[in-house]
């Protein structure tokens, strides 16, 4: 691999340029093309790798339409020698899947995603011959609309106890975070998602402390919870991947491992994990067997800026590398995977129209390459963004197809002590739109007469006999 790459590039001419007027703009490898190319991005500025001027940007863009899809895998933006992540990537390409496309360019291959010939079955057959590199490229060639008409004909779907990604259905993560991670606290925000039909992606809460006592205790009382109500919903404490091997070995009744991903070596390093320590902990959790369907027992966030944060991008702009991150998740067959696109703050996407662009392409890139995303639609309350803009993006989002959003109750994590989705807004998508939860959620909220005959919730008051019951069980009457 590393002599055939050596041979490539002695055979081309050096550097790609285009003309702008009466500049012509010069770009030394695909890094500094891909980064050039990348809309305006206050990170990529940050890291010095930004196009200087909208002219530069515009001639990337020309530039990178003209670059055969096969030259990404000759070029490599991270050093396959020193980086995991980019072995993974190399060694794991499907030539079979990709031959419908080996022959195009960049531009060419958005022609061809944006008919009708791309459709959901055509997607997922040439997924596994994708590269990060190459999504990442194409959609730097596309406006949010083509972002938006291409992802919502992929289709990716996985199960665990309900089966998320199905065409035409929104699933959401409830997020019953709590500042002391007290368990009955965290029970009754869990009820109060219940009531509003939120929770059929997962019941997942971000422990305040990372320790195997408290995650134990958090998994025991969700799983008391699930079976008392035979909720065909998954739980997940978010806790390091060490600590849920940890809990597993103590008897935990774990649903899924989660753990924050990046698309480096280095800054997987940074989260205190690397691609053994993700197979190790997906055969704990294939282990238990609890899962009514499939192997997908994984659960990934990702975010753009991750592995410039921790110096760990290698001059790789922060959506190429974030597309890389999709690569680790794909190899370990996730239920979940999302994008917590406006979390790490504004020195990373600095307002609205930056965290929107960002949400759509994340989306748009994990599709392409096969993984069931889904976005925490988010700001920090530092950046140049309001709830207004969240709207926006997640109606954007459930157009495009997005396999689930994550709420917190009222928006507002007052644990992580940041700015989400309600679960009055993944009502409203639902309602909007005609998306009902995952199948077998949707038949469990008609069961406890949560929903009605068409699905809508919730339709009965709260002291009405399943709801009151849901909320006994949490100490609310």
């Amino acid at each position: 691999m590393t002599a055939h790459n050596a041979q490539h590039r002695r055979g081309r001419p050096q550097g790609r340029r285009a003309r702008v007027g009466n500049e012509t703009h010069v770009f030394r490898d695909l890094k500094e093309l891909l980064a050039c190319a990348s809309p305006r991005r206050s990170g990529d500025e940050l890291a010095g790798v930004a196009a200087e001027s909208e002219a530069r940007r515009v001639a990337a863009r020309y530039a990178l339409a003209d670059v055969p899809l096969r030259d990404f895998l000759e070029e490599q933006t991270v050093p396959y020698e020193t980086d995991e992540v980019t072995r993974l990537i190399v060694d794991s390409h499907d030539a079979a899947a990709f031959a419908p496309v080996a022959a195009m360019t960049v531009g060419e291959f958005r022609e061809w995603l944006l008919s009708w010939e791309a459709d959901a079955a055509a997607l997922a057959r040439l997924a596994p011959g994708l590269t990060p590199e190459m999504v990442a490229a194409v959609s730097k060639l596309c406006r949010n609309g083509d972002l938006i008409q291409i992802a919502a004909r992929a289709e990716v779907v996985t199960a665990f106890r309900t089966t998320i990604g199905l065409k035409g259905r929104l699933s959401s993560r409830l997020q019953p975070n709590h500042p002391t991670d007290d368990p009955a606290a965290i029970a009754a925000a869990t009820i109060d998602g219940l009531l509003m039909g939120v929770g059929d992606a997962v019941i997942g809460v971000n422990p305040a402390t990372d320790n195997v006592d408290a995650c134990i205790r958090l998994l025991e009382m969700l799983e008391e919870l699930r079976l008392r109500f035979a909720i065909p919903a998954q739980s997940c404490v978010l806790a390091h991947a060490t600590t849920s091997i940890a809990a597993i070995g103590r008897g935990a009744p774990l649903d899924l491992v989660f753990q924050s991903v990046a698309g480096t070596e280095a800054a997987n390093r940074g989260f205190g994990v690397s691609l053994a320590l993700l197979a190790e902990a997906r055969e704990a959790a294939l282990s238990l067997k609890r899962g009514e369907a499939g192997n997908n027992v994984m659960y990934f966030e990702t975010g753009q800026g991750a592995a410039l944060s921790a110096g760990a991008h290698h001059g790789v702009d922060q959506q190429t590398v974030e597309a890389r991150a999709y690569a680790v998740a794909r190899a370990f067959d996730p239920l979940l995977v999302n994008t917590v696109v406006g979390f790490i703050g504004p020195e990373y996407l600095y307002d609205a129209k930056e965290i929107i662009r960002a949400g759509l392409e994340d989306h748009f890139c994990a599709k392409l390459l096969g993984v069931p995303m889904g976005c925490d639609v988010c700001y920090t309350n530092h950046a140049e963004a309001d709830q207004d803009d969240m709207d926006s993006l997640a109606l954007l989002l459930a157009a495009a197809g997005v396999n689930f959003l994550i709420s917190v109750p009222g928006a507002d994590d007052i644990m992580l002590n940041y700015q989400s989705l309600s679960h009055h807004d993944i009502l409203r998508l639902r309602h909007l739109l005609g998306r009902p939860p995952a199948p077998e959620f949707a038949a469990w909220l008609q069961r406890m007469q949560l929903a009605d005959a068409a699905g809508r919730t919730p339709p009965l008051p709260a002291g009405a006999a399943p709801a009151a019951r849901l909320l006994a069980m949490g100490g609310l009457q």
